[in-house]
C-alpha cells in the first residue's frame, strides 16, 4: 500500500523531539503568546529571509487578517483564482469584500496575469495569487498589473513553503505571504495552525493586533479596533518549530521523488507538472497530472493499493457558496477542464524513489491496457 500521505511515518520519526517540545511548553506554564510563538515567528522569518511574521490560528484566518490589514472591506472587489481551495475566495467574503475570480494558467493552474489585467474595476482593492501544489505563480506579470492598478497583493502560500520565485521566497513578493500549517501541509502542525509574512511595519502591527482582540501595542484592556482570536498558541508553535528544522530537507526529498516521476511517466499521454521557471523552485506539495481519465485511472491505481486525491474537482465559481455571483459552466474554461482532469499522486518525504517508480508501473499498466 502507498497512500496519498503518509504523516504517522513522519511523526515516528520526529516523535522524541515532539514529545520534548510540548513538554517544554507543558513545564512552562505559558500557552498563550508565550516564548515558543515569538522563537517560530523569528525563525519562520527569517528561512523566508522576511522581515516580520505573524503567527495565527490558521491559513484561512492568515488571509482575511492580512486582507483587513491591507485596509480591504465591505465595498471592496478582491481578484482570486476561480481554481483554488474555497478557503482563499472565503478569507475575502469574511472582510466583507466581493471575489472577483479569474482563470488560470493552463500549465501551473495559478493566476493567469492576462485574466487578472481583465477581472479589474474601480472596485478592486486587492488580489490573491495562489502558489498552487507549491508552483510559484508568475509574480512578475502579476506584480507589473497590481502595481500599475495600484493594488495591494496578497500570495496565498498555504502550499509553497520555501518556494523560490527568481531567487526570493514566495510570501516576501507582494505586501503580505499568507500561509497554513494545516497537517498535510509541507510544513504541518498537529492542528490548525497558519502565518503571515510580511516586510511592512506598519502591516505587521495591524496583524499582531487583529489577531488578539484588536489590542493596542502593550495594552492588556486598550483596544483600537474590533480584532477577533486567531493566536498560533504555543503549542502548536513548539511543535512548528521542531519541523521547520528540517523543512528543507524534507523539501528536496520531495524534489527527488518528483523527478522519479517525471522519469518514469514519460511519453504517456498525462500533462506532468511544469518545469521550474529561470531562478525558481517548486516544493511539491502534492505532484498533479492531468488526463482526461482522471476516474478510470484513480479506480486502477486505488485496486492496485496506490491512494490518489483531486484538488480541486468543482472550481470557485461553480461552487454552491458562490451561486449568487451569476456564473455558470463555460466561464472560466481553464479551471473547468482542470476540474475534470487533475489527479495527485502520492507525495511525503518518505515516498522515495522507488516508491515513485512503483506508481508510475502501475500507471504504465493502465495506459498499456487501454491500447
Amino acid at each position: 500500500m502507498i497512500p496519498l500521505l503518509d504523516l504517522a511515518r513522519e511523526h515516528a520519526a520526529l516523535r522524541p523531539r515532539l514529545l520534548r517540545a510540548l513538554a517544554r511548553v507543558l513545564d512552562s506554564g505559558a500557552f498563550i503568546n508565550g516564548p515558543e510563538v515569538a522563537a517560530f515567528e523569528a525563525e519562520f522569518a527569517k528561512a523566508h529571509r522576511a522581515r516580520h511574521c505573524a503567527g495565527l490560528s490558521n491559513g484561512t484566518d492568515a488571509i482575511e487578517l492580512a486582507l483587513k490589514a491591507c485596509g480591504v472591506g465591505p465595498g471592496d472587489e478582491v481578484v482570486v483564482p476561480a481554481f483554488t481551495f474555497i478557503a482563499t475566495g472565503s478569507a475575502v467574503c469574511a472582510v466583507g469584500a466581493k471575489p472577483v475570480f479569474a482563470d488560470v494558467e493552463e500549465d501551473s493552474l495559478c493566476l493567469d496575469p492576462k485574466t487578472l489585467g481583465r477581472a479589474l474595476s474601480r472596485l478592486t482593492k486587492a488580489v490573491v495569487p495562489v502558489h498552487l501544489y507549491g508552483h510559484p505563480a508568475d509574480m512578475d506579470a502579476l506584480m507589473r498589473v497590481a502595481r500599475k492598478a495600484g493594488l495591494k497583493v496578497v500570495e496565498d502560500c498555504a502550499q509553497a513553503h520555501l518556494a523560490r520565485y527568481r531567487g526570493r521566497f514566495v510570501g516576501t513578493l507582494g505586501h503580505a505571504g499568507t500561509f497554513s500549517f494545516y497537517p498535510t501541509k509541507n510544513l504541518g502542525a498537529l492542528g490548525d495552525a497558519g502565518a503571515i509574512l510580511t516586510g511592512d511595519k506598519t502591516l505587521h502591527a495591524a496583524c499582531l493586533s487583529l489577531r488578539d482582540a484588536g489590542r493596542a501595542p502593550g495594552k492588556r484592556y486598550l483596544h483600537d479596533a474590533p480584532g477577533r482570536n486567531a493566536r498560533l498558541d504555543e503549542m502548536q508553535a513548539a511543535l512548528l518549530r521542531v519541523k521547520l528544522s528540517g523543512l528543507a530537507k524534507a523539501n528536496t526529498a520531495r524534489a527527488e521523488a518528483a523527478a522519479a516521476y517525471r522519469g518514469g511517466l514519460e511519453g504517456l499521454p498525462l500533462r506532468l507538472p511544469p518545469h521550474d521557471r529561470a531562478g525558481s523552485r517548486q516544493v511539491y506539495h502534492v505532484f498533479t497530472v492531468r488526463t482526461p481519465d482522471r476516474d478510470a485511472l484513480a479506480a486502477h491505481l486505488q485496486g492496485a493499493g496506490i491512494g490518489t486525491g483531486v484538488y480541486y474537482p468543482v472550481p470557485l465559481h461553480l461552487q454552491p457558496a458562490f451561486a449568487s455571483w451569476g456564473h455558470g459552466p463555460g466561464d472560466f474554461p481553464v479551471s473547468e477542464r482542470a476540474g475534470r482532469e487533475v489527479l495527485a499522486l502520492p507525495m511525503f518525504p518518505g515516498l522515495g524513489a522507488r516508491g515513485a517508480r512503483r506508481v508510475c508501473r502501475e500507471i504504465r499498466r493502465f495506459f498499456g491496457r487501454r491500447r
